[in-house]
């Protein structure tokens, strides 16, 4: 059995990694600190993308475009993590300003 890094952890990992990376990030929603899922909104210069955490078809962390392949604007994006924390009340919902919607951290993007 893989050992997983609890989601209040990995939040606080991916925030420092986008503070070091001058991508400043924050957190928006508190979820479940041990089991939660992760929301990631990003906000760039041509609009926003929201990853949701996934598994590859190997089982493998992945991450997937919740809000589509290309950028949506703002209100649409806000409008999808409401339905996701709306589905699971556990969701985690972290924002980066990232100028070309690229994640702060290691992401297989799906």
């Amino acid at each position: 059995m893989e050992a997983r890094v609890k989601a209040g952890l990995w939040a606080q990992m991916a925030l420092r990694l986008a503070d070091i990376a001058g991508r400043p990030g924050m957190v928006l929603r508190k979820g479940d600190p041990d089991a939660g899922g992760i929301l990631c909104l990003i906000r760039g210069r041509e609009g926003c993308v929201v990853l949701a955490q996934t598994r590859d078809t190997a089982g493998e962390p992945a991450w997937i475009r919740g809000t589509g392949k290309e950028p949506v604007p703002e209100p649409d994006a806000d409008a999808y993590v409401q339905r996701q924390v709306g589905r699971d009340p556990d969701l985690w919902v972290l924002e980066f300003d990232a100028p070309d919607l690229l994640p702060p951290f290691e992401a297989k993007i799906l």
